[in-house]
């Protein structure tokens, strides 16, 4: 099932970020990458066409209480986001129904593309989810074309779960592979539902990241 998740007072720190609630003064450096072509398209949503949508959806950041800002330390400015989310599906999932998790999504600035900052910043959540918050589970998924993605998401632990079809901001459907990642320190045994959709149709173990 879904876990319980809010942000407030959560600060996550790394050698290079600061991973931090979104605040009203980070409009002009979330504009400044989620108006680039490629950006949201690679995660399912088009690029902001104007500041104003930037604006709309950063209200829809703050207010949610469920997204992290990705801070760059050096550079003094946020990179991107990373999203702890309710995952859909969830009566139908119902291997997870005696356990808590959640999924996770993220959108890095195309400057910052190839430099492990994504990888530094999931495996920071991660650790605090599962250490602090005793979460079971997690899940993150890809559209098939986002490759960095899914390296990003292999490097972090995570094992192919399921294959769906999932629809973009744009309407269209496109494959999209959902992947899981157990704690490690539990001892966890998912009996699976719907097996038409299954990528491992047995038991994921989880791994230490």
């Amino acid at each position: 099932m879904n876990a319980d998740f809010h942000i407030n007072g959560i600060q996550l720190e790394t050698e290079r970020l600061i991973l931090r609630p979104f605040v009203k003064e980070d409009l002009d450096d979330f504009h400044a990458y989620a108006s680039v072509e490629g950006v949201g398209e690679m995660a399912g949503w088009k690029h902001h066409a104007s500041k104003e949508e930037t604006q709309k959806i950063l209200d829809m950041f703050i207010e949610s209480n469920q997204v992290f800002a990705i801070y760059h330390k050096e550079d003094q400015k946020v990179i991107g986001s990373l999203k702890i989310k309710k995952y859909g599906r969830e009566e139908a999932l119902t291997e997870f129904a005696t356990y808590q998790g959640r999924e996770l999504g993220f959108v890095l600035s195309k400057d910052y593309w190839g430099k492990g900052i994504m990888p530094e910043a999931v495996k920071t959540v991660i650790k605090y989810l599962f250490n602090e918050l005793n979460y079971d589970f997690l899940l993150c998924g890809y559209f098939s074309f986002n490759q960095q993605s899914k390296r990003v998401q292999e490097k972090c632990g995570f094992q192919p779960y399921r294959k769906l079809m999932m629809t973009t901001s744009e309407n269209t459907k496109e494959p999209m592979i959902l992947n899981l990642l157990i704690n490690p320190h539990k001892n966890i045994t998912l009996e699976f539902s719907h097996p038409e959709t299954l990528i491992y149709p047995h038991n994921i173990s989880g791994k230490h990241i």
